[in-house]
């Protein structure tokens, strides 16, 4: 596994969409595990996280200043899956410019072309070892962080 120096990377919020508990705890514990210094919060569906990214319901005290940096998607989610939540994102003149990435299980050739075609900004399948998902969110943060540059806003 490569180690990345992430001590010169800025904070970010990373807003995780998805409704295993088991992949959400998982997750969490991989980014302590990689000592990465950003905020990570949670959403359980597809409505969860569009009140969350509109500031509706529970997160009324939301503002767009607590817009996340990035968000990950999970695709099969009840009352709401990725797939319908990312068009809604994309539709939503607020909170469109945010890049989301698709992490799932499903490997289906439909689901890429499908997601990337809704607006996905990318698409992984997500690792099966604990170490494996640690290199991810590596590589995933230090791409989103350090490598691209982004508007102002996000």
């Amino acid at each position: 596994m490569k180690n990345f120096d992430m001590s010169s990377s800025k904070p970010i919020t990373i807003l995780m969409a998805d409704d295993d508990a088991d992949d959400r705890l998982l997750f969490e514990e991989a980014v302590e595990e990689a000592q990465l210094v950003n905020n990570v919060e949670f959403a359980v569906d597809g409505i969860d996280l569009l009140d969350r990214l509109r500031s509706k319901g529970k997160y009324v005290d939301k503002t767009k200043n607590d817009l996340p940096d990035l968000i990950l998607l999970d695709l099969n989610m009840p009352r709401m899956d990725g797939r319908e939540a990312l068009e809604e994102i994309r539709k939503d003149a607020d909170i469109k410019g945010i890049p989301v990435v698709i992490m799932t299980t499903s490997e289906a050739e439909e689901d890429i072309i499908k997601t990337y075609d809704l607006g996905a900004s990318g698409y992984i399948t997500k690792p099966v070892t604990f170490d494996g998902l640690i290199e991810t969110i590596q590589v995933v943060t230090d791409y989103w962080v350090n490598i691209v540059k982004l508007p102002k806003r996000f």
